[in-house]
């Protein structure tokens, strides 16, 4: 996996959304999150800015899901109802990718990704200092096969 790729093609579980995107910093914006909707998604996101993103086809099937403040706002496959991508709450003018998603990558090629702290989210409280990352998940095959 090279991290600095910048530019993939992606698409939900069914092939029904299809979408090209330019990744802000390649792959190593890689991160989860620990927020209530994050936790239960699983997905590792990485950054592209929404100028960045084109939808190719599929995109009368993305459906939204926004909760708490309605600022983050979710978007999945309204037929596998697999997570595309999300407009962040922390830079609405950013968007998580699902790494997942992108053709050729899956989540068990990061070795380490960082967890934000999603509870704690930076426009709730005013942050002193810190990076707002909790932890690190890691990934350590028990020995090389297909991922």
């Amino acid at each position: 996996m090279n991290k600095d790729q910048a530019d993939f093609e992606g698409s939900c579980h069914c092939g029904t959304v299809r979408f090209r995107v330019r990744l802000a910093d390649g792959l190593n914006t890689a991160r989860r999150c620990n927020c209530s909707y994050c936790r239960m998604r699983g997905a590792v996101a990485v950054t592209a800015r929404q100028e960045d993103l084109q939808i190719v086809t599929g995109e009368d099937a993305l459906t939204l899901y926004e909760f708490n403040t309605r600022t983050a706002r979710h978007y999945f496959c309204s037929k596998c109802g697999i997570y595309t991508h999300h407009q962040r709450r922390s830079n609405p003018t950013q968007l998580g990718i699902n790494a997942a998603c992108l053709s050729g990558i899956s989540p068990f090629d990061f070795a380490e990704v960082p967890v934000n702290d999603g509870v704690n989210h930076p426009s709730d409280r005013k942050r002193e200092g810190g990076s707002g990352i909790l932890g690190v998940l890691r990934f350590e095959p028990t020995e090389e096969k297909d991922r």
